[in-house]
């Protein structure tokens, strides 16, 4: 029989009352594991009430008491790393090592927001005229939004999450239906680190839950996490309704290998960016584009052998599994359609993960490693992102020419180049229109102090995720001028008064 899932209200557990539930699958065996409640239009804004209600309180606390609660939230993380690294395995498919990366990366923005008051600092200036002060202060918005995609449980519930709260506002969370129960797991440890109960409700739901908070005035900002259709969809229509909003949509990564790079090198961070987490990021790398005919030779000889070896299985089979199902039987359904139309296309299928089956689970959502050759810009795979276990090779005659494909794509999330050149690279970062590069690293994921964001279709907005834009967003920057004409202060104290 499956669990039956919950909502987080006001620091509890609460069932849904639409009457609505989605099913929570198990990847690998293609069951039922789960559901979980969808929420109503009413249930949202009964939420989003009563988090407005709990946000006064919260966002009297003072910066420093609020990162106390982010340190020991932190702390909690790394205690219970192990049950949610399965947590997001068992919902999501990915392996457990690849589970407690998602969690890892997620609570390395809850580090950076244990300085958080540092960020919240506003700006002074002195005598900005005759006997004139000018300063600015940040202020949280109220309540804000979140809404997370199913490929990483933890990490972007929490890159949403942490910065929103430890600037002083509510948080409504809605996680993938698919992947829900690490979001829930996740505001328990909260509640068990100080969080005020209310500070953060996490309400479970689809279409319907997404519209009630793009149309919530109380509601003041949202974040997403998703395809680029449902992020030009959410974009428009919160920022019709007046609220902030940065909404992260697809990508199609590309990485230029040029004749002087370690083929070596490159082959092996192809196939770990381009396969790992079955292909299902949104930064990995899905296309291989070697500048000439001999260095397209050599890393096709060499990413053959390493591809073919790739070992598919549950994340129960040990650590040794290099990826695992992919999220639905509709993923793997696409995933098989755009390989078939890649071959109907022209393109080379060197390897083909096509009719891959694993005994004993034949009923899992398993896709095979696929790597194709001699792909066109013209074609559906190229134009699409995949999102599975498919690697696409775009030759180049010249760097100009590797350099103009990425320029003229559509998206701009992520893209990396391989070379032994200063020069070449450092042209290479500065005129690529893409928003993270890497040099000589396949996956550019910034550090949290930095910050992450894509250009062009793969971003909408003026702020990125985590880092210090996370705080420019969640909070709205009042300006005082002031000027006092006379006074005196009697009297003083002489000790500091201790902080409870």
């Amino acid at each position: 029989m499956s669990e039956e899932l919950y909502h987080w209200i006001d620091g509890k557990r609460a069932s849904g009352t639409s009457g609505r539930f989605a099913d929570v699958y198990q990847p690998a065996t293609g069951e039922v594991q789960a559901r979980v409640p969808l929420a109503s239009n009413d249930e949202m804004a009964a939420a989003v009430a009563s988090a407005a209600e709990a946000q006064k309180g919260w966002a009297a606390t003072n910066p420093q008491r609020r990162a106390r609660v982010m340190m020991k939230f932190g702390a909690l993380i790394n205690a219970h790393m192990d049950e949610l690294a399965e947590l997001v395995s068992r919902e999501h498919g990915k392996t457990l090592p690849d589970g407690a990366g998602d969690v890892q990366r997620g609570l390395e923005v809850v580090e950076v927001c244990m300085g958080g008051p540092s960020l919240l600092k506003g700006e002074f200036t002195d005598d900005g005229g005759p006997g004139i002060d000018l300063y600015s202060m940040r202020q949280p918005l109220g309540v804000v939004a979140g809404i997370t995609p199913f490929n990483f449980p933890a990490m972007i519930p929490l890159w949403k999450m942490a910065p929103a709260l430890t600037c002083g506002n509510a948080m409504i969370l809605k996680p993938s239906e698919r992947c829900p129960s690490t979001s829930l797991r996740l505001a328990e440890l909260l509640q068990e680190a100080g969080l005020p109960d209310g500070v953060l409700q996490v309400v479970n739901g689809d279409k319907e839950a997404v519209d009630a908070i793009l149309d919530n005035e109380t509601i003041q900002a949202v974040g997403f996490v998703g395809s680029t259709p449902i992020a030009q969809y959410i974009y428009g229509r919160a920022c019709t309704n007046g609220k902030r909003a940065q909404c992260f949509g697809g990508a199609k990564n590309h990485m230029i290998i040029m004749p002087d790079a370690d083929l070596d090198k490159a082959a092996d961070a192809l196939v770990g960016a381009g396969f790992g987490a079955a292909g299902e990021r949104c930064m990995a790398i899905s296309v291989a584009v070697p500048v000439g005919r001999e260095t397209a030779d050599k890393l096709r000889d060499k990413l053959i052998p390493k591809i073919e070896k790739l070992k598919v299985g549950p994340y129960s089979a040990g650590t040794d599994v290099d990826y695992g199902p992919v999220i639905t039987a509709q993923a793997k359904q696409r995933i098989e359609r755009l390989v078939n139309s890649g071959v109907d296309e022209g393109a080379t299928l060197v390897v083909d993960g096509r009719n891959f089956s694993m005994q004993g689970y034949e009923d899992g959502f398993f896709v095979g490693p696929s790597f194709f050759d001699d792909v066109t810009p013209d074609m559906e795979i190229y134009r699409e992102e995949i999102f599975g276990p498919v690697l696409s090779q775009v030759r180049a005659d010249t760097y100009e020419d590797a350099l103009n494909l990425i320029i003229d794509n559509d998206y701009g999330n992520g893209t990396a180049i391989y070379t032994a050149d200063g020069d070449t690279a450092r042209d290479f970062a500065h005129r690529v229109n893409v928003g993270m590069v890497g040099i000589n690293f396949p996956i550019p994921v910034p550090l949290s102090y930095h910050t992450f964001g894509g250009w062009k279709k793969s971003a909408f907005g003026d702020l990125n995720q985590y880092g210090p834009d996370a705080f420019r967003f969640y909070t709205k920057t009042k300006t005082v001028t002031a000027r006092w004409f006379s006074g005196i202060k009697d009297g003083g104290e002489f000790n500091f008064k201790a902080m409870d």
